[in-house]
């Protein structure tokens, strides 16, 4: 049979799996994380019909005459380049700028993908659509110790800021020059223990001949005394106070007062601790933590999230639902935080679209269509030729 006649089928089934590439291609165009594919050409092995001859003296030497044999996929690789950003305003939608990937498990298996479009399950745990449990590490008292084993991401709304119990104040503001000897000026803010019980701190400001006297009450038993002096409304002594005894010393900073004329603005502007508290939100940063906003003010990391990075990306195996599987040639996967060397940012309410680009798939699908046809025009021909010989003895 003439060896054209396979040729074309092979060029038949080679542009068929193009036709299919550029086909899911463009079907996945929508698709959250999808990165597109291209499919490789090479030719198979030639038939040699005379060997090559060296040159002699005589005469010159000679190329092989060789009959190719058709075509083949060589492969079909992945394009990773990066797809534009979708807003979608969604907290549990997450966008991987940059290298790496979202590890998640499912079924006990850990898979990888770019598709940032989660939700929260039942138990507060990150899911995918699909139900794969987003990994990373979690947070003990807003702390994280990356670098170690992963576990589920979980958001859990019963998650408590613990208390904090105060043991500092600020104070800020003016001290009118004009006070008579004797006048005073009170100030009180509330403050915490360990357990989160409240009190009242209290900062009593007596004028004297030479400044003020401060005296401090933390309404558990401790106490503190201070005397400032001002020279042109500047604080020339110390301002720093500790209210000792009650429940633990209170470091009371003072520096920041004045004491010019005509103005009374002294206040206790901060204190550094808290009661517990609830979780109520959460927002996703750069590096992939979780930070959760708790109903006492708190804000704290809850979790972080696992990149994974691959010796070669192009080596991972397609495990659906937009999902990846190390193979033997991606390498083995090297986890760290978003931010790190080698791993992309992450932006929480946004998702990576698709990066197919439409019109080079419809120039694929054009180019696939005529190959095709050319490839099936080889075949009729050879046909013809065939026809041509069965009908040389009528």
């Amino acid at each position: 049979m003439l060896r054209s006649l396979y040729s074309g089928i092979s060029g038949l089934r080679s542009h068929q799996t193009m036709l299919d590439v550029t086909g899911n291609n463009i079907a996945n165009v929508n698709t959250a994380g999808f990165k597109s594919s291209t499919v490789q050409f090479q030719d198979t092995l030639s038939q040699l019909t005379q060997g090559a001859t060296a040159p002699t003296a005589g005469a010159g030497g000679s190329n092989p005459a060789q009959v190719g044999l058709g075509v083949k996929v060589a492969g079909i690789a992945t394009n990773f380049g990066q797809g534009s950003a979708q807003s979608t305003g969604k907290a549990t939608d997450m966008m991987i700028s940059g290298d790496g990937f979202f590890t998640v498990t499912s079924g006990g298996e850990t898979l990888y993908t770019r598709a940032g479009s989660f939700n929260m399950d039942a138990t507060g745990r990150l899911v995918t659509p699909d139900g794969a449990v987003l990994q990373g590490w979690g947070a003990v008292n807003g702390a994280i110790a990356t670098g170690g084993g992963v576990q589920d991401i979980r958001i859990d709304p019963t998650t408590v800021s613990p208390a904090k119990q105060t043991g500092a104040a600020g104070v800020t503001g003016n001290l009118p020059d004009e006070t008579v000897v004797g006048g005073t000026i009170s100030r009180d803010v509330t403050i915490y223990d360990a357990t989160g019980n409240q009190s009242k701190l209290t900062l009593n400001f007596t004028r004297t001949a030479t400044g003020w006297d401060v005296a401090g009450n933390d309404g558990n038993g401790g106490t503190g005394n201070l005397a400032l002096t001002f020279a042109n409304g500047k604080l020339t002594s110390s301002g720093n106070m500790t209210v000792a005894g009650g429940k633990g010393p209170i470091a009371v900073d003072l520096n920041a007062l004045t004491g010019y004329t005509g103005m009374s603005s002294v206040s206790i502007s901060s204190q550094d601790g808290s009661a517990a508290g609830t979780l109520e939100s959460f927002t996703l940063s750069k590096d992939g933590t979780i930070v959760g906003s708790f109903s006492n003010g708190v804000k704290q990391p809850v979790a972080q999230l696992a990149l994974a990075k691959f010796a070669n990306p192009g080596g991972l195996e397609k495990a659906g639902d937009s999902e990846y599987r190390t193979s033997a040639n991606s390498g083995a996967a090297t986890l760290g935080a978003a931010g790190s060397a080698g791993f992309g940012a992450l932006s929480g309410g946004s998702l990576e679209m698709s990066n197919v680009d439409l019109s080079q798939e419809f120039t694929n699908l054009i180019v696939a269509q005529r190959g095709f046809q050319a490839n099936a025009r080889i075949i009729t021909t050879s046909d013809e030729v065939l026809q041509e010989l069965t009908q040389l003895k009528r």
